[in-house]
Order: structure tokens, then C-alpha cells, then sequence
């Protein structure tokens, strides 16, 4: 779509990003000549009325609210297959994308984040909107430190299409609450269980619940309270504890009411632990830069200034007072602080009201030690104009800024980089908007200064992110930078058993190849060493019997199922799961398969009512052929004979006179 107008207006420049149901380009609206965000839905809805109405509905109400927390809308429509969104177009990137850079986030990072973000859905929740979609894709964060929420309304309109599957949970997994997963129905509490899981994970860098699919993971947070993040994060406060306990309360009544009350206590914790003041950085290597990129990369191929021209100059005035110290985020989560400007180091007397003293009379002597002094100031001069050159080399001379290369074609972005003096080669990373074989940027980014004749890496897409080729014994180190590599995120899933070397990374999860979302998790197992053994037949074993034999051959049992089986006795073990004969690593667990079967006792002689007592106490149901109804009458047959084993509910026929 490069290059297409929607309704004649809106030119479509560049892409953003890109989801399920949609994608966003870097776009212009040609008649106000302003730079916008266009979201473009799947052409499936554009043929669905109930979709439309509420596209239009959503899109209105959202462009009544006014907050600078909010992405503003500018207009919408349809252009033949292509539903479509104007929003403001915030330069910078998306909370995501910054904690991939960075990684956890200080106490302070987080409020300054998160109270501009819940005081924007505040005033939706005041409108009596709810966002349905709470998630770091959604925070955009710009390049001057505003931080906003964005795609009201997009969820509710897409439940609203006759298109969608009622069997599919809207929002993303990661972040429903219990109720929008067991009903799908969501209110200002729903958005406020997001948020909370969202502080978790910029305090700690993870989500709460990981699984091997969306189910998995949605289903999760029905039985499982959020984790403190200060399990996974030391130094994390007991407040921050305790905020994120209850936002995300399974039960709904117990959570904060809206995104005004958690803002009110999150205000209340800052003001206790004293947070400071902090702007948020925009991420550097976003989807958004490099759309801007992708955009100027015609232009980056024109020759650049002769630096022997004379170039027009910036004027700066200097200001005197004293700025306040910034807490700086830092890559790691840690944070340090900026310097202060100091005083001029220029100090003119006569500007200060000293006078000099009068000049004096020279005689030969005076001319004599001043010839002395000049040469000596001379030759000093000469040492010093050396030193400093030779200085200047060491320290900024042999290093050279990196220019930007995203956009261009590998061989462009190779004589690029080589006309500024590097070196170059060439690696593949994965993106969910260049196409592939197109660069993606660079490693060290652009802009950062290194030494001439250093080995830059051309970042060339291939194209949407992809478990990469991993086997048992690799690196641990090595898989977590090809999983980065590959846009995806790397989780430390712990220990199993494995041939492969102890340390080293036993499995991935999902396996290589398989192709995930940007930013997806991949587990990584590392082996513990054990080796594999065969699992032992205990069939016909108690319970009892059957764990001690398989806790002596290493295995454990992880759980134990009920199934039934007429051959094998109530509580025997019928079998297990792998079954038995095949080889398991030692430590792994394994499932404990055990017959619920129900004996039938000896009824014949009893009376109906004993009868009847007796197989309902064993959960089975009671079928009478008597000539009168009667639970004095006594038995004299039963079906299945005694001594049968039958499965938990069945029904047994008994034969009684009279």
C-alpha cells in the first residue's frame, strides 16, 4: 500500500507496525500537510456492517475526549477494501520496545510511565470507555518524553463484527482479565487487572504467566493470583507489592474502581518513597524511526557536503543557571545522574570592575628576558599545538559517526558504510515491517561514534520473526543474543534432564522454526546433566508401589489421572504416560495412570433399600425389575454379577420379588 491516498487525502508513506487485524503506516494528510498515523484493518471487514457501525461509533467517541495522555483521532472512513483510522503520529516508539532496549524498569521510571498513561484512561473510564486492550504496544512514547495510550474502541468494534469467531478471546492474552477470558465481558476493572499486570512487567521485564499458547496463558489467571514483582526483582518496593496485588484481584470488586483511583495511589506511593521527577526515553531503534527512515531513503543516496564548504552556524545563547539533576535511566535499569551546567569558564577582570595595574618603563634587560620568555612561549606553544593534536586523534579525531542506513538496499548500505570508513558485514534480523532483504539498521546503531576501520554490522531483514535453529548443547549466552537477534524474547525456563552438557541449553520452546509475533517468548531449558532411562512397567501396582519403583529408576510423578480399566483393581496403576518401555531424562516427570473401576459386592438376599444403599455409596445408579414397587423386596439377581468391575456411573440392574 506505499504510495496509495486513501479518499484522495491521506497518503500512505511507510510502515509503522502490524498486527492480526490490522497494520499502521507513517502517513501525510496532503490537504492540512501534517504527518499522521494511518491504521489499515483487514480488508475482511470492510463488507461487515455491525463492524462498521461500531468503527464509526468508537472512533467518535474517542475523538470527544481530550487529554494529552490520549492519541488523538483526526478522521475515519472506508477506501473500497480498506477501513481506516487517522490518528496523531507521536514520534518515537512504543513502551515494548523500549523495555527490549533497556530491560526493567526503576520504581521512578515506572511512575513517570504509568501516571500519565492511567490519568489518560481516567478520563475514558470517566466517559464511561473502556479500552479492552491495555499493553506496551499501545503506550507510545515520544522522542520529547510524553508518554500516551492508544486504539480505543479498536477491541470492542472488532467483537462487534459478524467476521469474528465466538470461540476467539479478544485483547491480548497476556494481559485479560479473569472475566474477559471466562465471559468476555469487560468494565474500567478489566482495564485496571491490565494495567497492573503492565506494572509488573515494566518492574521486572517478564510477564506474570508464560504458556505454549494464547489459551494457555489466558486460562492461567483464573486459578493463579499475579506474582509480587519483588520475587523477581530485588529492591522492588513493598508499596509496589501491594499496588499491583490489588489491581489485579481475581475478583473484580476488590480491585481499584477505576484508572483514576489506582492513579490517586500511585500518586500516594511516589509521595511516600519520594520518587523523583523523570522524562522517559523514547526507544532508538523503534518501528517509528525506522518508517521515518524507510520514508528519507531515496534521499540518504545524494552526495553528501563537501566539508571544506562553509557551513551557516547555530547560535546558542548561554544560559547561566543552573539546571536541576535528571535521574537518567539507564540500559540496564540502573540510573545515574546528569552533570549541571557551571559557571562561564571565561573570567574578565575589567568586566568585573578591577583595575589593571599601570604598564612600566622596559630597559635593555626587560627586552632581553622578554625575547627569552617568547621563545620559551614559543616552544611551548609548538609542544602544546602537538599534544592537543595528537590528542584530538586519540580521542575524537579516529572516531566517526555511523550514518543511518535503514531503508536501503544492502549494497547501498554497504558503500555507505564504507565511504565513512568502516569495515563491513553482513547479518540477518527479523521485522514485522521491513520487507525482507531490505536493512533493517545497524549494529552499532547509527549515530554512535566508533573508530575508523571498525566491523559494522548491515542488519538485513528476513523477515518475520522465527524461532531460530538451536540444538542441545549450544551456549546458553549464545541462544538468548539469536533468539534477540531473531526479535523475539528470550526466558530463562530452568533445568531438565538432558544428554546434553550440563549448563548448556537442553530445548527450546517452541522449536526452531516455528515463526512468533514480534517480541514473542521463547523458553530456553538448560540440561541438568541427568541422563535418560527407561520408564519401568507398573501395571497392577498400588499407587504406593508404583512411586517408589519409578522414584528408584529417577522418575518422578508429576500427577496422577484416573481411567478405567475392567482388567486392573480400584486404586491400582493401570499404566503411565510416556508409557512404559520409554526413555525419559532422569528427574523428568511423568503422569501415573490409575483404575477408578468400582468392584460390585454380592447384593442377592439383600432387601431393595440395602441394596440400593450399598451401590449408591459406590456412585453408581440403581436400576429395580420387581412386581410391586417395594424396598422391602428382596433380591434375587444382579447385572453385572458381583465381583465385576464397572466404570464410576454406571447403572446396575437389579431383579427383586415380590
Amino acid at each position: 500500500m506505499i504510495g496509495q491516498m486513501l479518499e484522495g487525502r491521506y497518503r500512505i508513506d511507510a510502515p509503522i507496525a502490524r498486527g492480526g487485524m490490522s497494520m499502521v503506516f507513517r502517513g501525510e494528510d496532503t490537504r492540512l500537510d501534517r504527518p499522521v498515523a494511518i491504521k489499515v484493518m483487514d480488508p475482511k471487514f470492510a463488507a461487515d456492517p455491525q463492524f462498521l457501525s461500531r468503527f464509526e461509533f468508537e472512533a467518535r467517541a474517542v475523538a470527544k475526549l481530550k487529554h494529552p495522555g490520549l492519541v488523538a483521532v483526526y478522521d475515519q472512513g472506508v477506501d473500497g477494501d480498506h477501513p481506516f483510522l487517522i490518528m496523531e503520529l507521536v514520534e518515537g516508539g512504543t513502551l515494548r520496545e523500549l523495555l527490549r532496549e533497556r530491560g526493567p524498569m526503576p520504581p521512578h521510571a515506572v511512575r513517570a510511565v504509568a501516571e500519565p498513561v492511567l490519568a489518560a484512561i481516567g478520563v475514558a473510564h470517566s466517559a464511561g470507555l473502556v479500552h479492552r486492550d491495555v499493553k506496551p504496544e499501545n503506550v507510545l512514547i515520544s522522542d520529547a518524553g510524553e508518554v500516551k495510550i492508544a486504539d480505543f474502541g479498536l477491541v470492542r468494534a472488532v467483537a462487534a463484527a459478524t467476521t469474528t469467531s465466538a470461540s476467539v478471546i479478544l485483547g491480548t492474552a497476556a494481559y485479560l482479565s479473569p472475566e474477559q477470558v471466562t465471559s468476555g465481558t469487560a468494565d474500567s476493572r478489566s482495564d485496571v487487572y491490565a494495567f497492573g499486570v503492565l506494572i509488573f512487567e515494566m518492574l521486572t521485564g517478564r510477564v506474570p504467566f508464560i504458556g505454549d499458547t494464547s489459551l494457555s496463558v489466558a486460562y492461567q489467571r483464573i486459578e493463579n493470583d499475579v506474582p509480587s514483582p519483588s520475587q523477581f526483582i530485588a529492591g522492588v518496593p513493598p508499596e509496589f507489592d501491594e499496588l499491583i496485588a490489588r489491581a489485579t484481584n481475581r475478583e473484580p470488586a476488590h480491585r481499584f474502581a477505576d484508572a483514576n483511583e489506582m492513579a490517586a495511589e500511585l500518586r500516594s506511593i511516589a509521595a511516600a518513597l519520594s520518587l523523583p521527577p523523570y522524562r522517559v526515553p523514547a526507544p532508538r531503534e523503534s518501528a517509528g524511526h525506522l518508517s521515518a527512515s524507510f520514508r528519507a531513503a531515496p534521499d540518504l543516496g545524494r552526495p553528501a557536503p563537501d566539508p571544506h564548504t562553509p557551513q551557516p552556524t547555530q547560535h546558542t545563547k548561554v544560559v547561566t543557571a543552573q539546571r536541576p539533576r535528571v535521574p537518567d535511566y539507564g540500559p540496564s535499569g540502573e540510573y545515574g545522574q546528569h552533570g549541571d551546567y557551571g559557571p562561564p569558564t571565561g573570567h574578565d577582570p575589567q568586566a568585573a570592575g578591577l583595575r589593571q595595574p599601570p604598564f612600566q618603563p622596559f630597559d635593555d634587560d626587560r627586552r632581553k628576558s622578554r625575547r627569552t620568555t617568547l621563545i620559551w612561549v614559543a616552544i611551548v606553544a609548538v609542544l602544546t599545538l602537538i599534544v592537543g593534536v595528537a590528542g584530538w586523534w586519540l580521542g575524537v579525531g579516529r572516531y566517526e559517526a555511523i550514518p543511518p542506513i535503514a531503508g536501503l538496499s544492502s549494497e547501498q548500505a554497504t558503500a555507505a558504510l564504507r565511504e565513512a570508513g568502516f569495515e563491513t558485514e553482513i547479518r540477518q534480523k527479523a521485522s514485522d515491517t521491513i520487507p525482507v532483504g531490505g536493512v533493517v539498521g545497524s549494529d552499532p546503531s547509527a549515530g554512535s561514534k566508533v573508530t575508523k576501520g571498525t566491523t559494522v554490522s548491515v542488519l538485513v531483514s528476513s523477515g518475520k520473526p522465527r524461532v531460530p535453529d538451536i540444538k542441545p548443547g549450544d551456549d546458553v549466552r549464545k541462544v538468548n543474543q539469536l533468539i534477540k537477534d531473531a526479535g523475539l524474547q528470550p526466558i530463562d525456563a530452568g533445568e531438565v534432564g538432558s544428554q546434553a552438557p550440563k549448563g548448556s541449553v537442553a530445548k527450546v520452546e517452541p522449536a526452531p522454526g516455528i515463526v512468533l509475533p514480534m517480541g514473542g517468548q521463547v523458553k530456553v531449558f538448560r540440561s541438568n546433566g541427568a541422563q535418560p532411562v527407561k520408564v519401568p512397567d507398573v501395571r497392577g501396582k498400588t499407587t504406593e508401589e508404583a512411586v517408589q519403583a519409578l522414584t528408584a529408576a529417577g522418575i518422578k510423578v508429576r500427577e496422577t489421572r484416573a481411567e478405567y480399566d475392567k482388567a486392573i483393581e480400584a486404586d491400582q496403576v493401570i499404566g503411565t504416560d510416556p508409557a512404559a518401555g520409554s526413555t525419559v531424562n532422569s528427574g523428568e516427570g511423568i503422569t501415573l495412570i490409575v483404575s477408578n473401576a468400582v468392584k460390585l459386592p454380592f447384593l442377592v438376599g439383600d432387601s431393595v433399600g440395602e441394596a440400593r444403599q450399598k451401590l449408591e455409596s459406590l456412585g453408581l445408579r440403581v436400576q429395580v425389575q420387581q412386581l410391586t414397587p417395594s424396598d422391602g423386596s428382596v433380591v434375587i439377581g444382579q447385572s453385572p454379577g458381583a465381583a465385576a468391575k464397572v466404570q464410576p456411573g454406571s447403572t446396575v440392574t437389579l431383579t427383586a420379588l415380590p
